[in-house]
């Protein structure tokens, strides 16, 4: 085959991956729910042959279950697979955290207090639709930094996939307006431990924001 095609075709298939972690974080498709091929072809705007090859990725991922000859179920977001996926992020957080320390890696921490205290600020004031989703990419933005740390290309691989389960649970489990404050608050003694260079603490921190985060959720840990 040509090799013009087959790049082609892999970057086709990149792009229809792209798109459906996209509609799976936007809540677009949401947890628990079928989609017909034809019917996620529409959706992602791609060629069947790319789709499928985006779905049979998506499956090895977690993130949905292929139903032969009848379409796609998008993964669950039930209490058992939330708190698997918390707690996988948990420990990721706190490997992360730790290595991060332990190189004294330099770390945006003062742009993540500021995003965080404005968030917290403006949350006091006000509550607005806009703050849940605002208040998800700010928390993505502590664990992300977080992530940089395991300096590992598989366990960097691991932490992409369970980010984006994750952004299927949050859809479900949405970021209730009297969540905001009491979540970023966490998220600060977090970079609190950080900026003090004590990974202990930060592991400290992290296993509390999980635990008050599926406590919220109702949860039992």
């Amino acid at each position: 085959m040509n090799r013009e095609l087959v790049a082609g075709e892999a970057l086709m298939a990149d792009r229809a991956y792209g798109r459906l972690i996209g509609v799976l974080r936007d809540g677009s498709l949401g947890a628990g729910q079928f989609v017909s091929m034809p019917g996620l072809v529409e959706l992602i705007g791609l060629p069947l042959a790319a789709t499928r090859e985006a779905v049979k990725r998506a499956d090895v991922d977690g993130l949905v279950r292929v139903l032969p000859k009848r379409g796609v179920l998008v993964m669950e977001a039930s209490a058992e697979v939330t708190r698997d996926c918390m707690d996988l992020r948990a420990l990721l957080d706190s490997e992360g955290a730790r290595r991060l320390v332990a190189v004294g890696a330099s770390l945006p921490l003062a742009e993540l207090r500021a995003s965080h205290e404005a968030l917290v600020a403006e949350a006091e004031r006000s509550m607005t639709s806009a703050l849940p989703r605002r208040a998800i990419e700010v928390d993505l933005s502590l664990h992300d930094t977080l992530s940089t740390g395991l300096g590992n290309p598989l366990a960097t691989e691991v932490y992409r996939v369970n980010r984006d389960r994750i952004a299927v649970i949050q859809n479900t489990r949405p970021f209730l307006p009297d969540r905001i404050v009491p979540a970023m608050r966490e998220h600060l003694a977090i970079i609190g431990a950080l900026e003090r260079r004590d990974a202990e603490a930060a592991v400290a921190a992290i296993a509390e924001h999980y635990r008050t985060t599926l406590r919220w959720w109702g949860i039992l840990v």
